[in-house]
């Protein structure tokens, strides 16, 4: 996962800790959005990715084990899937700039609605909608502009426009701009957690 923009916005630090799961993207679909990141905000480290649970601090007394087990019971029916992307556009509450996704929401919807329970319940501040973030944290008066230039770009671009999901990643806000891979969860598969 990235974080993106000078800083990110106050209080971001209050995030350290908090855990996400995410589906990252392959090459060479990855680097270009990537790339892209980083064209439209210089300040980013980003690694490609949809989100399957945002961040969310865990208020209960699970340890890390105990929710990796409580993910992989619950997607080890759950067949991997194919993510086609749509069209940029800009989320109007937060001003971030984001690629839109066709075939693969309802089952990310569906990932979500399973997994959001139990010791990873969190009330989110938005409500979820699956996307790839392109430009975050940045000044409201600039995302159209980052828009426009995001919409030439993707429109430029000759690569593939989908990707399979066949692995989640639970990951760790372990410092400010830096998240953690903490466990690999394949979709499907029966996994042993110790």
């Amino acid at each position: 996962m990235e974080l993106c923009g000078k800083g990110g916005p106050p209080g971001l630090e209050k995030s350290i800790g908090q855990f996400a799961l995410v589906a990252y993207i392959p090459d060479p679909l990855a680097r270009f959005l990537d790339d892209l990141r980083l064209e439209l905000t210089p300040d980013c480290k980003p690694h490609a990715h949809v989100t399957v649970l945002p961040p969310r601090p865990i208020d209960c007394d699970a340890n890390v084990a105990e929710m990796v087990r409580q993910i992989a019971e619950d997607i080890k029916g759950f067949a991997p899937f194919r993510i086609d992307l749509g069209e940029i556009s800009i989320f109007e509450a937060s001003h971030v700039v984001y690629l839109g996704l066709g075939r693969g929401m309802s089952e990310l919807r569906y990932l979500y609605r399973t997994l959001n329970r139990e010791c990873l319940k969190y009330a989110e501040p938005f409500p979820y909608h699956p996307h790839i973030t392109i430009a975050q944290n940045i000044p409201p008066e600039d995302a159209a502009r980052i828009a426009v230039i995001a919409k030439q770009k993707w429109a430029d671009y000759d690569g593939p426009r989908s990707f399979m999901v066949s692995t989640l990643s639970l990951v760790q806000h372990v410092a400010p701009a830096i998240w953690a891979d903490v466990a690999a969860l394949p979709l499907g598969v029966e996994v042993a957690v110790g």
